[in-house]
């Protein structure tokens, strides 16, 4: 696929409409598959990601029919002897493994070549501490677990310092074990703690006791999980490339729908922005942000939200002072590392970024065209797409790669610069 021109404008005005969250999308399609009953999940994400969770939930014996309304999601008799393909899907490889060591027999899990260098082992580590057992040579992707029908359950502590959803991976299954499960995190930190305040809330929402009972310890007793209809909120992190259209190209962006309360990281977008100089007001559930062109720079703590760093790094790329993103060391382990990445890739237009232990700090500089690497990653991709708004001749690698959770995206870009 050729390089993707990205588009300059100015004076942007338009309402986006933006797609089902995939962290809920995910959630919900694994409960929906360990519940007692049918469930419905209305708006659900369409993405590589949601049919790569879809296809394993397939293969361990669930069934799914489209209707006119919602996914209807089918538990059934979960079943070995499978493979399963991640892809590049942080849930499917973190999220299946301990539903599948529910099943009877072997389940093997594979992935893209760049998932095969994410990090494993907490998962792998976590099911052999709970008598499963797990066939791993290098602690990543390929690994083979071998199910006995059930899970006893009970204590267990891990080291979830690379990724929340080590934790919420487990907390999703654990209503399905003998004896539930309290899990403790002992690490130098734990990224993304809002991810795992949605996986409680969605096993609350299903009537299972889910708790965080310790600075860094939960515990789901076991019982039932209630098939339900489900309504998926959009996606707030995806909404974040639109948002800041609005500020690179001064003018104004609206999205409806957007949750009086969330557990979405995503929602965090409105005060960063403000910060960085735009007008972020909430109104009737419709979500507007103004840009006049003028770029702050900014200093966060991103720990609780490391997957809106490429679109704020952007911004900051763009910004007319200096910018310090810290609290997301953990990104190195994620689609790539983007914190390298994003350095390389400002850095290429003429830009002055540079790694810090836990984050990335970026000065002000004339940015030029060029090509804008994406290294599989979409949300690489859509940081791309930002700078171009302003800065002309930049060519975005392979933007198909927004496939992963924005299939639309290239489309929707151009429906927004045109105002639709």
């Amino acid at each position: 696929m050729p390089p993707w021109p990205a588009p300059q404008s100015s004076g942007i005005q338009a309402e986006v409409v933006v797609p089902g969250s995939k962290s809920l999308t995910n959630r919900e399609l694994l409960l929906s598959a360990l519940a007692t009953g049918s469930s419905k999940l209305v708006d659900p994400l369409v993405s590589r990601d949601s049919q790569l969770m879809i296809d394993a939930l397939e293969t361990l014996g669930v069934k799914f029919e489209n209707s006119a309304e919602a996914l209807v999601v089918t538990p059934g008799v979960l079943r070995g002897d499978a493979v399963i393909d991640c892809g590049l899907a942080g849930t499917v490889m973190r999220f299946v493994p301990p539903m599948a060591a529910l099943a009877s027999g072997g389940v093997r899990f594979d992935g893209d070549a760049s998932a095969r260098r994410r990090p494993m082992k907490t998962t792998i580590d976590s099911l052999r501490a709970l008598g499963v057992v797990v066939e791993s040579e290098a602690g990543t992707l390929p690994f083979s677990i071998s199910g006995t029908g059930e899970i006893a359950g009970g204590e267990l502590t891990i080291d979830a310092s690379a990724s929340s959803q080590f934790v919420s991976g487990l907390l999703l299954s654990a209503p399905r074990f003998r004896d539930g499960l309290t899990l403790h995190h002992k690490g130098e930190h734990l990224p993304s703690m809002p991810h795992i305040e949605m996986t409680l809330q969605c096993l609350r929402d299903r009537g299972v006791a889910a708790d965080q009972v310790g600075p860094a310890s939960w515990r789901v007793e076991p019982g039932p999980i209630t098939g339900m209809r489900v309504q998926i909120e959009p996606d707030l992190s995806n909404a974040g490339p639109f948002l800041a259209a609005a500020m690179v190209a001064s003018g104004e962006v609206r999205i409806p729908n957007w949750p009086a309360r969330t557990t979405q990281v995503g929602a965090m977008y409105p005060e960063l922005m403000n910060q960085m100089g735009a007008t972020a007001v909430i109104e009737g559930g419709t979500l507007t942000l103004r840009g006049t062109g003028e770029i702050r720079g900014i200093t966060a703590d991103l720990s609780a939200a490391g997957e809106l760093t490429p679109t704020i790094a952007a911004l900051a790329a763009l910004a007319d002072s200096p910018s310090r993103l810290t609290g997301i060391g953990h990104l190195r382990g994620h689609e790539t590392d983007r914190l390298a990445a994003l350095v390389a890739e400002i850095n290429g237009l003429g830009g002055k970024a540079r790694e810090l232990a836990d984050g990335i700090e970026i000065q002000p500089a004339q940015l030029h065209g060029g090509t804008w690497h994406t290294y599989e990653d979409h949300r690489m991709a859509t940081a791309g797409a930002i700078i171009g708004l302003r800065v002309p001749g930049v060519l975005v690698e392979d933007i198909s790669v927004t496939s992963k959770t924005m299939p639309e995206f290239p489309t929707m870009w151009q429906s927004m610069l045109e105002g639709n």
